[in-house]
């Protein structure tokens, strides 16, 4: 009777990098949290998020209007803050040398990549949805006297919009992100999203007074992330996009970015 050799098993690799993102998540979210800057840029997102849309709620009376539209125009203020925040979340460890670090944990840069982008991801989304809930309260109680409301009934019309304006802001923090690894400067991470989701739109839209030899401007505007986003937040016969189209711009924006930053990531030294 011969002797069985032992068998030898081995944990599974895919086990091991479930539990190093796992890690990467979790680590993410403590530098994220435990940074005051974080919470500032919430705190003046919600200041400007519910004032504005009381003030817009209390202005605006006229036939046509819904209040929910009070609720989430604010965004046009508010995408600037969520897209410094996650540009900063990534400039912020270079600035320090905590990238290092970062790396020297886990090894694997594009696992990195996808948690910080999760993890600011899903801390917009959750955020900006509490936000713009307290936003639909307040104007609900402005607008109760003039017998309006929101149809609650009817989500297309109230929750659906939230939730897109919300879906939104973790797109716009995700592009900060991706100019936040790319150009690995804050000041330059900045300036480029502002001039993606502010500058860029403000200029194309003079060209709606240059007449039809620089109608391609306007019309290449639609295209642009904040366009995108008004498109699906709160569609309309007259959106520049149809919803699939304006849905599918957002995801590119978001899919090349990450794209770019990961070749970035991969092929330059921390």
């Amino acid at each position: 009777m011969t002797a069985q050799a032992p068998v030898v098993t081995t944990p599974r690799v895919d086990t091991g990098r479930r539990l190093t993102f796992v890690r990467a998540v979790r680590s993410e979210w403590i530098k994220l949290s435990t940074l005051r800057s974080t919470w500032w840029s919430i705190a003046i997102a919600a200041v400007l998020t519910i004032g504005i849309a009381v003030l817009i709620a209390q202005a605006v009376d006229m036939p046509g209007f819904e209040p929910i539209q009070a609720v989430v125009m604010p965004i046009q203020f508010t995408m600037l803050l969520a897209g410094i925040i996650g540009a900063i979340a990534v400039t912020g460890e270079y600035s320090t040398g905590m990238i290092r670090s970062t790396l020297t944990a886990d090894p694997i840069r594009g696992s990195v990549l996808l948690a910080k982008s999760v993890v600011l991801a899903l801390f917009l989304f959750v955020s900006s949805l509490a936000i713009f809930g307290v936003a639909a309260l307040a104007v609900s109680l402005v607008v109760a006297p003039r017998d309006q409301s929101i149809e609650w009934a009817d989500p297309s019309a109230s929750l659906l919009p939230i939730v897109v304006a919300s879906l939104s802001m973790a797109v716009f923090a995700l592009i900060g992100v991706a100019f936040g690894f790319i150009l690995r400067s804050g000041a330059g991470a900045i300036a480029a999203t502002v001039g993606l989701l502010f500058v860029l739109p403000v200029v194309a839209n003079f060209f709606t007074l240059a007449g039809e030899a620089w109608a391609w401007v306007v019309d290449a505007s639609a295209y642009l992330p904040v366009a995108a986003a008004q498109n699906v937040i709160v569609p309309g016969d007259g959106s520049a996009l149809d919803e699939p189209v304006a849905y599918l711009t957002l995801g590119c924006w978001v899919v090349g970015g990450l794209l770019a930053a990961w070749a970035v990531l991969r092929t330059r030294d921390a």
